[in-house]
Formats: C-alpha cells, sequence, structure tokens
C-alpha cells in the first residue's frame, strides 16, 4: 500500500481564530443551556439569543471543530433516496414536510448571509444523486419521482457535469455550498454581540432535570438554565432510548485542486457501493478545491489506510488533472427511520431536547434544527416539529433498522467480554506509528506505539459502555464499534458519546503481553 501523498486535516479548518473562550465561572445562571457547538449548537444558541433569551454554549473541545470541522459541507435536500423511504415509512405527508423542512434551512442559509454580510463562499448549484450501473439507475428514477411528489424541483436526467458517464440521475435545482467555519464563525461573533457567553474545554458529565435544570461540568462547576440542549452529535444523555436507535458510520475525504474549467456544476452523490460524493469550493484564481468523499465503514472496523488509497485511486482515476492536498474523515450516525431526533430529550421533558441522527446530511439539518428548537423553547411550533420529534417510536416500522442496528453492536458487547475474545499478539509486533489490543492477564489493553518507539498503553474498554476498542491506522486514535465514541492515543475523549478518558495502565511491560 502506497501512503496517500496529502496532508492530513480538514481543509476547512485551515480557517478560524485565535480567541482564547474560557471556562464558565462556577454557579452560572442563564435562560438556555447549549451543549456542543456545532452547527446544530451554535444555530440553536443563536436563535435563542436573537429570540432574547440569556444562552450559554458549551463545548468540550473548540467552537465548529468537531464533526462541523470535518463535513463536506454541502446544503442540499436531496439526501441520496431518502424520499421513497420516507414516503414509505412516514407517508407522502411527511416526505413532503421533510423537504420543505430541508429546503426552509437552505433559504435560511441565504438569508442570514444577507441579514449579518456573511462572506462564506456560498454558491448555489444543483444536486445530484448518480448511478453507473443500469439497475441503480431505476432506483434514482424511482427517487426523482419520490422528490418530486414531494415538492422538490426534480428530475431524472442522464447527463451531468461529471467526467464520466452515468446511467441516470436524480437533479434537485438551486441547493447550495458554503464554508461551514466561515458561516458559523459569523454567528458565534454575532451570538456574543447579542449577550451570549460561549465556553470552550467545557465537557459536562451530568445533567440533573428540573426547574432550573442543573449541569456539571468534568471539572465540577456547576450551570443552571431554564432550558437546556444537548447538540453534543452523538447524545452523551440517552434518555429516550437513542443510543438503541442510533447506528455510527465514518467516512474518509480527500480533497484536490483542479482547473476551474473542470469544476463538475454541482454537488454529486452516488449510494452505490461504499458511496461516492463530489463537490468543489473556490480556491484561488483560475481553480477549484475538489472534495470528495466515501468508504463509508464503522468505526473500529479497521484498515483505514486502504480504504483511504482506494478513494484516492478513484478520485485521481475520474479527474486526472487532480492534485491532492487533503485528507480527512467524518463521523454520524444513522437513525433508525432515516428521520433525525429533533425535540424533547425524552417523554417526560418538559425543559431539555436534543438534536441528533442527521446521517451525513448535517448542514441541512443542523439549520433546521436551530429553527425548530428555539421555536419549541419559545412556546411556538413549526409545521414539522412532530416528525422530528424524539419520542416517536413506530415499533412495526422502525423494528427491521432497530434489529439490524442493535445486532452489531449486542454483538461487540457481548462478545467482548467472552474469555477468548480478541486480545492475542504481542507488543513487540507493533511497529511505531501503530497499536493493537493485547492480552495482559485478565485485562484488555490498548497499546500504542509511538513514533519514537514508546509503548502507550490504556484500558481497552470504551468508558461508554464498555465494548472493546480498535486502533484506527490512519488518524492514530482508539475507536469503539458500538456507539463510536473515538479516544487519542493519550486515552483523550475525542468523540461522544463517551465522557470519560480512557484509564491508563501504567504497569504494562512490552514483554507483559501473551
Amino acid at each position: 500500500m502506497r501512503d496517500v501523498p496529502v496532508r492530513p486535516g480538514s481543509y476547512w479548518m485551515e480557517y478560524g481564530d485565535d480567541t482564547a473562550r474560557p471556562r464558565p465561572p462556577d454557579g452560572l445562571d442563564v435562560d438556555v443551556a447549549v451543549i456542543g457547538a456545532g452547527i446544530a449548537g451554535i444555530c440553536t444558541a443563536w436563535e435563542l439569543a436573537r429570540a432574547g433569551r440569556t444562552v450559554a454554549l458549551l463545548e468540550a473541545h473548540r467552537v465548529a471543530a468537531g464533526v462541523t470541522g470535518h463535513t463536506t459541507a454541502k446544503l442540499s435536500a436531496l439526501h441520496g433516496n431518502v424520499y421513497q423511504r420516507l414516503r414509505s415509512t412516514r407517508g407522502a405527508q411527511g416526505a413532503a414536510l421533510y423537504a420543505r423542512s430541508q429546503q426552509d434551512a437552505i433559504g435560511h442559509v441565504v438569508a442570514v448571509c444577507q441579514e449579518l454580510g456573511i462572506d462564506c463562499d456560498l454558491e448555489r448549484f444543483p444536486a445530484f444523486t448518480y448511478a453507473e450501473t443500469a439497475k441503480e439507475a431505476h432506483t434514482v428514477e424511482a427517487e426523482a419521482e419520490a422528490a418530486r411528489e414531494a415538492g422538490l424541483p426534480a428530475s431524472y436526467v442522464k447527463e451531468t457535469g461529471l467526467p464520466f458517464p452515468v446511467a441516470g440521475a436524480v437533479r434537485v435545482e438551486d441547493q447550495a455550498l458554503f464554508h461551514p467555519r466561515k458561516y458559523l464563525y459569523a454567528l458565534v461573533a454575532d451570538l456574543e454581540r447579542r449577550g451570549g457567553q460561549v465556553f470552550e474545554g467545557t465537557r459536562i458529565v451530568g445533567l440533573r432535570e428540573g426547574e432550573p435544570c442543573r449541569l456539571t461540568t468534568e471539572d465540577g462547576r456547576t450551570v443552571s438554565a431554564r432550558d437546556v440542549v444537548v447538540a453534543t452529535h452523538y447524545p452523551v444523555f440517552d434518555r429516550s432510548l437513542l443510543f438503541a436507535r442510533l447506528k455510527p458510520h465514518r467516512e474518509l475525504v480527500v480533497a484536490g485542486v483542479i482547473p476551474a474549467g473542470q469544476d463538475p456544476l454541482g454537488m454529486y452523490l452516488t449510494p452505490e457501493g461504499t458511496t461516492r460524493s463530489v463537490r468543489t469550493a473556490p480556491y484561488g484564481e483560475g481553480q477549484r478545491l475538489l472534495i470528495v468523499t466515501g468508504e463509508k465503514f464503522t468505526p473500529g472496523a479497521g484498515r483505514v489506510g486502504e480504504r483511504y488509497e482506494r478513494l484516492e485511486t478513484w478520485t485521481t482515476q475520474r479527474f486526472p488533472d487532480v492534485r491532492l492536498t487533503h485528507r480527512w474523515a467524518a463521523q454520524d450516525n444513522e437513525p433508525t427511520d432515516g428521520v433525525p431526533f429533533v425535540g424533547a430529550l425524552h417523554p417526560r421533558a418538559r425543559h431539555s431536547f436534543v438534536a441528533a441522527g442527521f446521517n451525513s446530511w448535517g448542514m441541512a439539518s443542523g439549520v433546521m434544527s436551530g429553527k425548530l428548537l428555539a421555536a419549541r423553547i419559545t412556546g411556538e411550533k413549526l409545521p414539522w416539529t412532530d416528525l422530528y420529534d424524539p419520542v416517536r417510536l413506530k415499533p412495526l416500522k422502525e423494528a427491521p433498522s432497530l434489529m439490524r442496528f442493535q445486532a452489531a453492536a449486542a454483538g461487540h458487547f457481548v462478545g467482548d467480554r467472552l474469555p477468548f475474545v480478541t486480545g492475542g499478539g504481542r507488543a513487540s509486533a507493533i511497529p511505531p506509528g501503530g497499536g493493537a489490543v493485547l492480552r495482559s492477564g485478565a485485562r484488555h489493553v490498548a497499546v500504542h506505539r509511538d513514533e519514537a518507539g514508546e509503548l502507550h498503553a490504556l484500558s481497552a474498554r470504551c468508558t461508554h459502555l464498555g465494548c472493546l476498542v480498535r486502533f484506527n491506522d490512519a488518524e492514530r486514535t482508539w475507536e469503539c464499534p458500538c456507539h463510536g465514541s473515538r479516544y487519542g492515543t493519550g486515552g483523550e475523549v475525542l468523540q461522544g458519546p463517551a465522557i470519560h478518558p480512557l484509564e491508563r495502565v501504567h504497569d504494562f511491560e512490552e514483554d507483559d503481553d501473551a
């Protein structure tokens, strides 16, 4: 396997500011506390501040630096083949409400950019879901009909701007592309001008619901709020069985420069295989940045380096003049019925809310979530409120996906506790930069060897529900295959639902493994 000749890191993350945002003062009291400063959390906090609420936005790491900082940043209402599924599971009205809500979110971003004078590289392009095989072309033709019935400006076409032939495609007009961090940093600045408070390095580990609700930070501080929004991508508090109704997946991204004349002038997705998504972004005079996503897999599945190589090969074969410059990865969660969970945190909740399950379409859905949750908290009801309500549970329609999601997680949850489970091998076989789960007596130890040859040993049990983590060889992280928690090689939490780090193992030695 040859190395991918690009530097690791999201293109979007190259834009930001050096503002040092503090942790909250102990005993802070606000109208609304929003946990998580990705697109859903930032949009929710901004909408509430604009409505006159006092708001605290609490982020465990840095603003817009998690999943939002690693997106492909499409603002589209065409989400693969979703409308056929929605018509079947939520009816024609449900599909129409979904389309309206997503289109409304795109229009809202355009309007906010005009209102605040935000320059975020916003561009309007058509979106395509395409097929390269005749078999899949029948599916996308049916999707074009379902999307059109749902109210989208959709058509079925056989010609696109891609530099290779397609068997057929859904085309939806007037969708959008933007730079997510440029947009969200502008919202954060306006939020602060309106009196909103933004705190970074603040991991929330406790939620006591009541009047008011009370949050507890990792270092023991408390924040009180009448209403709380959990916008942590994967909910860190599970009080409506969302853990059982979400399946995490990870996708890889490669990006590179192409001549502007080779821009395919649109955003493209094929659900075939391990998916391929294509878009471009402005990148200097006479150039565009080509961004290609794909190789969907479950966190912890391994062989990530090989997956990057396949994605790079596909990109350079289809766009021979591309000069690759970046690579990164993104993660999202698939909901059981294909519709995100946005609303009350659980059936009895009166002042706690959640936004989760965007299934790789978090840009429009995150904006939609901000409007919907702000409306809920201020006493309004949008037409699609019930569609996204997390409290919904349709056993007959959700059962197949629910069983499929939980079969894999249950397999790891039970299998990882069997005495003969994975853990063989020796630390001496781990190369610099590599990692493996090894047995040390009765323990499973996650062992990483850094480039200097030093070993770093951690408990291999995810601190969320105790499944065994696996090593990601390309990103050099530990990942839980059950619910997608991710950790650095020092054990620090990179991505939830875990809120506690992996425990360090201080007594592990290289000849201690068996």
